[in-house]
């Protein structure tokens, strides 16, 4: 997402993050210092799944378009930044708890949403987005709605769940969900996990895991990483059943493949169909059991509510698409 700092601005491409809380810029396009730049003297210092970084905080300006202009939100400036090739940084729009101990002498930094919040410029501390899916890469196929949800995005009732009280699941945008391969077979029974756009696959739990790849009978394609199939395999593939606060989700065989038409961005081979269900890396009941990445996301829209604690879930035109 472009996004501009100081002024006047200068424009950085930042990946959305709702898994984390700091906005940082410097992995790519150094920061310029304009009028609006105050260096405050303290350190940033954040880890990340896939990397991390480290600099120096300063408030500034932060324009993400004329009508959403952030006065003194603090940003990282990197001065080493590890795993972030594509971008510039992030902007992280997680619960503002996630900042605890990444600034020094800061208890805890509040996020561009809280601060659109409360410098009157969007009526709630909530961002709602949708995401369609994409079978091309470096396209716009998205929106961000700072203030709540968009209506016209999404069909059906949206639904909000409370952000759950299991850790560590809890300190992120944490849900309980049950996770269903077809008709029959269980993958994780009611359980804590998160809902995350900076994570791009849908991550299970190690058994949960090995019981769907047990149930289509994927192999692990050691170039990619990812589970694969054949035409056959996936002409009989079932749906995912997602159950949260009551209400069932499905993800159709087509949301659960990788696009083929982007095989090549992963190293995958032309026409092989690859599978976006991976291993989180840990055994159910670690209190965080599944990751509702970015492949998940495309089929659904989200509503990352602050101000009331909770999450909320819909259904869109393309939560049934053939487009993969």
């Amino acid at each position: 997402m472009p996004v501009g700092v100081g002024n006047p601005t200068t424009q950085y491409s930042l990946l959305i993050d709702t898994g984390s809380s700091n906005t940082w810029v410097g992995a790519g396009t150094p920061y310029k210092s304009t009028s609006t730049s105050q260096g405050t003297g303290n350190t940033v210092n954040v880890s990340y799944g896939s990397g991390t970084m480290s600099g120096e905080e300063y408030t500034d300006t932060v324009t993400l378009n004329d009508n959403l202009v952030i006065q003194n939100q603090s940003i990282g400036v990197a001065s080493s930044a590890q795993g972030f090739n594509d971008v510039d940084g992030i902007l992280g729009v997680g619960p503002a708890d996630l900042t605890q101990g990444t600034v020094s002498n800061t208890t805890e930094v509040p996020t561009v949403t809280d601060n659109l919040y409360q410098q009157g410029s969007i009526p709630a501390d909530s961002l709602g987005i949708f995401y369609a899916p994409s079978s091309t890469t470096n396209v716009a196929n998205g929106e961000l709605n700072f203030g709540g949800p968009d209506s016209t995005k999404y069909t059906g009732a949206l639904n909000y769940v409370p952000i759950t009280s299991t850790s560590p699941a809890s300190n992120y945008w944490g849900i309980d969900q049950s996770v269903t391969y077809g008709n029959n077979t269980s993958l994780l029974q009611t359980t804590a996990g998160i809902v995350d756009t900076g994570t791009t696959l849908f991550l299970l739990a190690t058994d949960a895991f090995q019981a769907y790849q047990q149930a289509i009978g994927a192999t692990l394609d050691q170039t990619t990483g990812l589970l694969t199939i054949t035409t056959q395999q996936y002409a009989r593939l079932q749906s995912m059943y997602f159950k949260i606060g009551g209400i069932t989700y499905e993800l159709t065989p087509n949301a659960q493949i990788w696009p083929r038409a982007l095989n090549s961005v992963l190293g995958g081979q032309q026409g092989q169909v690859y599978l976006i269900t991976s291993d989180l890396g840990s055994e159910s009941g670690s209190g965080l059991d599944f990751i509702n990445g970015f492949g998940w996301l495309q089929r659904f829209y989200s509503v990352f509510d602050s101000g009331n604690g909770q999450v909320g879930i819909a259904t869109t035109p393309y939560t049934n698409a053939e487009t993969n």
